[in-house]
């Protein structure tokens, strides 16, 4: 198989040159042709300018993808994948945390019949209350939302096969989110623990405050996994639940004049009553909005609402193989 390794980079001159080292110390070693797709993503340093000359020093290696500006981490690694050519997709960071060591071991994985090996930085060397800490807490909250259980969403080293990671679009802060998204199309998952070094040059790009942009995507991803082909589920079930409330709201609101001759119309309840029947009516209408939005984005691009692992036809399987 053909491996093409990703990596994003923001400000990390000091680190290209060892880190491209490190690559070939270990790649070529490999009895497989690959691939390093650096992408730029707007850095104020000469972190682009190395990265050009790494390209054309080894060009038979060494692939350079320069951002206009800085989009973020999850655009660079789309861009990556964009211009890879490999079957194998390997993720990692520029930051010389990742160690090029494992990927040998991840491929092993990958050969045993996984699709997704993730990493996992089982004696990560970060601060513990700003990076460690929250890092737990995200995981263990990910985990539990999209059923996909891996101890560290956050570790960027991750293999993964071609097919199981181009189905979809990466935007926002969803990079972390890919093996729930393989996941959620029956890709084999496999958790590896992984080296982790601390950082050497510079400073982390990452505080507490991405813990917050976390919990907001993880909204989007459950969404997309448990919804996104019947959305009136989501908001049809919340209409139905609020008019149930409605309902029994009337109900207490009517035996309390019957047994106590109290004025329904006085009372506040009644207008909460009225007000969750309403909202429960809209809620439905935008899941029938929401399911003809669906069968519009499907049918017009003649996108299927599966995906196929393999097929065979007159004894061959369709991929060739």
């Amino acid at each position: 198989m053909s491996i093409s390794i990703i990596i994003p980079v923001y400000n990390e001159e000091e680190s290209l040159p060892l880190l491209h080292q490190a690559l070939h110390h270990t790649l070529d070693t490999l009895d497989q042709p690959w691939e390093v797709i650096l992408v730029d993503d707007g850095s104020r340093d000469k972190s682009a300018e190395i990265l050009e000359t790494l390209a054309l020093a080894d060009p038979e290696h060494v692939r350079a993808v320069i951002l206009r500006r800085n989009f973020g981490q999850t655009t660079a690694i789309a861009a990556g994948i964009d211009h890879a050519t490999g079957e194998v997709i390997i993720l990692m960071d520029a930051d010389l945390q990742n160690d090029p060591v494992d990927i040998p071991r991840m491929l092993a994985k990958l050969d045993e019949g996984y699709d997704v090996v993730s990493g996992w930085r089982f004696d990560r060397q970060d601060e513990f209350v700003t990076r460690t800490l929250p890092s737990r807490m995200a995981n263990s909250l990910i985990s539990w939302v999209t059923g996909v259980h891996l101890h560290d969403y956050g570790c960027t080293l991750k293999a993964y096969r071609r097919e199981v990671i181009t189905g979809f679009r990466l935007y926002g802060e969803m990079h972390r989110f890919i093996p729930a998204y393989a996941g959620s199309v029956g890709a084999k998952i496999v958790e590896l623990p992984v080296t982790h070094h601390a950082r050497r040059f510079g400073k982390t790009k990452y505080g507490l405050e991405r813990t917050a942009k976390v919990v907001l995507d993880l909204f989007t991803v459950k969404f997309l996994l448990s919804f996104a082909q019947k959305p009136i589920y989501l908001f049809g079930g919340a209409g139905l639940a609020l008019m149930a409330i409605s309902a029994i709201g009337m109900l207490l609101l009517m035996l309390r004049r019957i047994l106590f001759g109290t004025f329904v119309l006085t009372s506040p309840f009644f207008i909460i009553a009225v007000m969750l029947v309403m909202m429960g009516f809209q809620s439905i209408l935008m899941g029938l909005i929401a399911e003809l939005l669906v069968r519009t984005y499907h049918e017009s691009q003649a996108k299927p609402t599966y995906t196929v692992k393999k097929a065979w036809a007159n004894g061959t399987r369709s991929d060739g193989r």
